[in-house]
């Protein structure tokens, strides 16, 4: 499935927003699974770089954004890094089974630096050239 084929915040108004890095390869790539796992159709997506992002929550910090996804809940709270991904174990229906292992107790302590990683290292794991300069923004490890 490609960024087109994701349905747009304006397609879904009352959708949960996942804002992630369109130019990344494993962003791309994992985002694009999602539609499969969202049966109930409760979510949206947009790119970092999409002017829409700016233009619906100039209070969130795209230097943040560079940093890790973001999930904008319908009742206007954000969710980042992992425990965005935390959250979509609760809010989609065919990820209930992974619900139990992101909430016990601990958890977060391996998955927020795991998370970390991957997110400062994704354009080098995904072989994605660097727009703009971008690989300088994560650093990488």
């Amino acid at each position: 499935m490609s960024d087109a084929a994701l349905p747009t915040p304006a397609e879904r108004p009352d959708a949960d927003v996942v804002l992630y890095d369109g130019a990344c390869g494993i962003c791309t790539a994992q985002v694009s699974k999602l539609p499969w796992w969202d049966c109930q159709h409760k979510l949206a997506y947009l790119s970092l770089h999409d002017p829409e992002v700016r233009q619906r929550w100039p209070d969130i910090s795209l230097e943040r954004l560079h940093e890790e996804m973001c999930i904008v809940d319908v009742r206007g709270r954000r969710h980042w890094g992992a425990y965005a991904i935390r959250y979509l174990t609760t809010r989609l229906r065919r990820l209930w089974w992974a619900a139990p292992v992101l909430y016990f107790p601990g958890s977060m302590l391996l998955a927020k630096p795991l998370y970390r990683w991957v997110a400062r290292n994704r354009y080098r794991l995904s072989g994605t050239e660097c727009p703009d300069g971008a690989c300088k923004i994560h650093g990488g490890d």
